[in-house]
């Protein structure tokens, strides 16, 4: 196809955790690094290839931007008329919504699904323009590029230098049917913008010099290679858990760190983060496996220092709760598909590991299976684990090897203490017998020290108690001797069966007091609280997903789902529960709220950290909602300040035109008076000028009331200051022909509205003058600092004292002037709620020698967006 840019495509389809769009409507879309790789193209061939295939396909809206090979794809394909839409004494064209809804077709391009709309649109952004040709059921074909997504805004601005005010959520774009990217080369788009296959010719020089850096282009490129990898790599796994798919797939390099909490860990995570960055999009999870037992130790400041560690490398921590340690690190590596696990070598020492078998390193290795183990060798290596925190519990392999050793004691005691039995006597017997009987206890438990008890009775009786060979007992103090000893057998092993049990049990609650430790300080650390307890209790045991429900209680605004009453409100996993009893556990947290599990079935020990968990996660969504409400509010609020400001300044102004021009209307209109033509003039001047002041508040109002319903929203473009400025001076009439101006040429422009722009430094500049002594003009000074342009209104008056600096944003506050019949303007409250507005500062420095400097910080747009007349799609 002649003309057509060279590229690749990776396409994504069915991201999990995303609904489809609703009434059937697919939505693909072209994703791209940077303009000029050839997303309108592609959008337009496959609609010409879809025409050809039969579809109904329509253009709704294709940008060109004046590139021939694009235009010329659009022959043939039906296009719908664009609306216009008046703003601000100037007409945009937009795509017609209504139009494209009418026709209804098949299929409907849609170009740049980022773009902002004009004010008076009917949605604020086109990509909501085209959930609306979704849920009507039409088919979409959009075009996006990387530094429009909402997650990747603020680091696109830090490699280009160039803000994007123009963003898409990332969770639009997630759901897409399918996300193809068209991909070219750094040096392949430079070459096309030499061509002027991009941008017209005068804007070719200071694209490539700017933004179109081939480190630029290299790093944008990488970036959207990676956010794609991303959500491929969700898809794959939403296809495993689909297919019930367990075995590693090595797509990409995942490395699991296990930690301890001992010394090593940082040498562990090191080793294990240069294992990952060995590929590029290598993942690195720390993991930390609580043991019920009690038997690790860990120290909870130093596996938060490693947690730290982990993150600051790029990693994420982990922590689960398994009574085999290398079992739930297994498990957790193929439930993460990983690929390698580093390991430590054992610190155990050598005697240890000949009494204890092998360790969980060699016990991994073992039942690895296709995923690489890697042993890493530290300082602490061979010198022990160190004391426990907590005495032992009594797992199976304990107990197994008490009944062992019950088996194999008793009848070893009794061949020695026979060959012995002309130098013992029954004592000693009886005490050689009862050591056996602790010994079984210290090592198996309760059952097998009875046993062992048991046995030891009838061999005593048997073979050590007269008559000899014989379950009878001659003489009451052996009787007694033996009945000592199976009573002290008895309580020993009780007491050592009682004192495991409650070791083992304090070891649970601390390793449930480390969880929820930990998910606080996930929280605590800026995570989202929700998400945050959802994910932890999914890790910690082993669920497939974890819901929190809630169910409508019948009040206006209450959430209602489909099944019986029951909605979703956070949920961590795959399949969501859409009802408690659809759950294999279900804790309700209060009568309409609930956290479901699926997976397995949890004993009620897990039940009781698991009520702390749900308790914890109401918690945190009466926080989320909470905080949502706040920042709902909060503009609000913001409005009802604004508009606070502006009645308290206007009706504070009102009073002097309103009295001017009523006083010289009623001297006109008096008959007792005769006035010369020269006092005709003037009260006619005197009342032209008052309903002037008058009219221009008037203005004021009604714009600032339509700027805070939304009506007239702040529109900022590249400005240049320096003609703001002298518009401003302009409209102060011949007083403000005194004041001084000092502005660069090479000054950057500005990010502003200049029209709000202009009002607010008027009423600087007006205050400036007021206060200015005869034959000290105030000074209007601008410089560049950074990514901001600070324009400086400098005047040699009074000055205001620290103390009072706040007070003078308050309306009705007008310090050190006492006539009464001088107003404030717009008052310099509303002066500084429209810089912020335009994201801008207004605050007040002393003169230096004397007077007052208010400082106005604009952001400034850098010299690439000066150059381009807009980023094209």
């Amino acid at each position: 196809m002649r003309g057509a840019p060279a590229r690749k495509a990776m396409s994504q389809t069915g991201y999990p955790g995303q609904q489809a769009p609703p009434a059937g409507g697919q939505l693909r879309i072209y994703l791209g690094s940077a303009a000029g790789v050839g997303k309108t193209f592609a959008m337009l061939s496959e609609g010409r290839r879809r025409q050809e295939r039969g579809a109904d396909v329509v253009v709704a809206f294709v940008e060109t931007h004046g590139r021939q090979h694009t235009a010329d794809q659009l022959r043939g394909l039906e296009v719908v008329p664009r609306a216009r839409i008046p703003y601000r004494d100037t007409s945009f064209e937009e795509m017609d919504l209504d139009a494209v809804l009418a026709r209804h077709p098949e299929i409907a391009l849609v170009d740049e699904f980022a773009h902002t709309n004009v004010p008076g649109s009917r949605n604020a952004k086109r990509w909501q323009d085209v959930e609306e040709l979704l849920a009507a059921g039409i088919e979409v074909i959009s075009t996006v590029n990387i530094q429009h997504l909402e997650s990747l805004n603020d680091v696109v601005e830090k490699i280009t230098g160039v803000p994007q005010r123009e963003t898409v959520p990332d969770a639009v774009v997630r759901a897409a049917d399918q996300v193809e990217m068209v991909d070219m080369t750094a040096e392949a788009l430079r070459r096309r913008m030499a061509h002027g296959n991009i941008y017209p010719a005068e804007k070719i020089d200071a694209a490539l010099t700017h933004y179109f850096r081939a480190g630029n282009l290299s790093a944008l490129r990488e970036l959207a290679l990676l956010w794609l990898a991303d959500k491929v790599d969700e898809g794959l796994q939403r296809y495993r858990a689909a297919h019930d798919i367990h075995g590693t797939w090595e797509a990409r390099e995942r490395v699991v760190v296990a930690l301890t909490g001992g010394p090593e860990g940082d040498t562990l995570i090191r080793r294990a983060a240069r294992i990952a960055a060995r590929s590029s999009g290598g993942d690195l999870l720390a993991l930390h496996v609580t043991r019920s037992d009690g038997l690790t130790g860990a120290n909870p400041a130093a596996l938060a220092a490693q947690r730290q560690l982990a993150e600051s490398l790029g990693g994420s921590y982990h922590q689960v709760i398994g009574d085999d340690v290398h079992d739930a690190l297994l498990t957790f590596a193929r439930a993460e598909n990983a690929t390698q696990l580093v390991l430590g070598a054992s610190r155990r020492t050598w005697l240890s590991s000949l009494l204890t078998g092998p360790g969980v390193s060699m016990r991994t290795i073992r039942d690895s299976g296709d995923i690489d183990v890697h042993i890493v060798t530290h300082a602490q290596m061979g010198r022990g684990r160190g004391l426990p925190k907590a005495g032992g519990g009594l797992p199976l392999r304990r107990r197994l090897a008490g009944y062992a050793l019950a088996v194999v004691l008793a009848p070893l005691l009794t061949v020695f203490l026979a060959v012995l039995r002309n130098r013992l006597n029954l004592t000693s017997d009886v005490l050689a017998f009862l050591l056996a009987v602790i010994a079984v206890a210290l090592v198996g438990g309760f059952v097998p020290a009875v046993l062992e008890a048991v046995a030891g009775f009838l061999l005593l009786n048997f073979y050590f108690t007269p008559p000899i060979h014989r379950f009878t007992i001659s003489q009451a103090n052996n009787a007694l001797a033996l009945g000592v000893f199976v009573v002290v057998g008895l309580v020993v092993s009780t007491v050592v069966d009682d004192a495991a049990r409650r070791t083992k049990q304090a070891a649970r609650a601390s390793a449930e007091s480390a969880l929820l430790a930990t998910t606080a300080g996930s929280v605590l650390r800026g995570q989202q609280a929700l998400a945050a307890v959802l994910d932890r209790v999914k890790e910690a045991f082993a669920m497939d997903s974890v819901t929190l429900l809630e169910r409508g209680s019948g009040q206006a605004g209450a959430a209602r789902g489909p099944a019986g009453g029951w909605a979703a409100v956070a949920t961590s996993g795959e399949h969501p529960v859409p009802r408690p009893e659809d759950a294999d556990v279900e804790v309700p947290v209060t009568d309409n709220l609930c956290l479901a599990l699926r997976g397995r079935p949890l004993p009620a020990t897990d039940r009781r950290v698991l009520g702390a968990f749900a308790a914890y996660a109401a918690a945190a969504l009466d926080q989320q909602r909470l905080t949502a409400e706040a920042e709902a509010a909060r503009p609000i609020a913001e409005a009802d300040r604004m508009r606070t400001a502006l009645l308290a300044a206007v009706s504070h102004d009102l009073r002097t035109p309103l009295a001017s021009a009523k006083a010289a209307v009623t001297s006109l209109r008096s008959e007792d008076v005769q006035w010369d033509a020269e006092d005709h003039a003037e009260l006619l001047a005197t009342a032209d000028e008052s309903l002037d002041k008058l009219a221009h508040l008037v203005d004021n109002l009604l714009d600032m009331s339509r700027l805070q319903a939304g009506a007239l929203s702040v529109f900022p473009r590249p400005a240049d200051l320096a003609e703001i400025v002298a518009r401003s001076l302009d409209d102060l009439g011949p007083a403000a022909k005194t004041v001084l101006v000092d502005i660069p040429d090479d000054l950057p422009e500005v990010g502003v509205d200049p029209a709000i722009l202009e009002r607010v430094i008027a009423n600087l500049a007006a205050n400036a003058l007021r206060y200015s002594p005869r034959g000290q003009p105030p000074l209007l000074t601008a410089s560049a600092l950074g990514d901001r342009v600070e324009l400086r209104v400098v005047d040699r008056g009074p000055g205001i004292p620290e103390a009072d600096r706040d007070r003078m944003f308050v309306p009705f506050q007008r310090l050190g002037d006492t006539d009464n019949t001088a107003g404030v303007g717009l008052g310099l409250a509303l002066s500084r709620g429209l810089t912020e507005a335009m994201g801008g500062t207004l605050a007040p420095e002393d003169t230096p020698g004397g007077g007052l400097t208010m400082s106005l910080s604009l952001p400034a747009v850098p010299g690439p967006a000066r150059a381009l007349p807009g980023e094209p799609g």
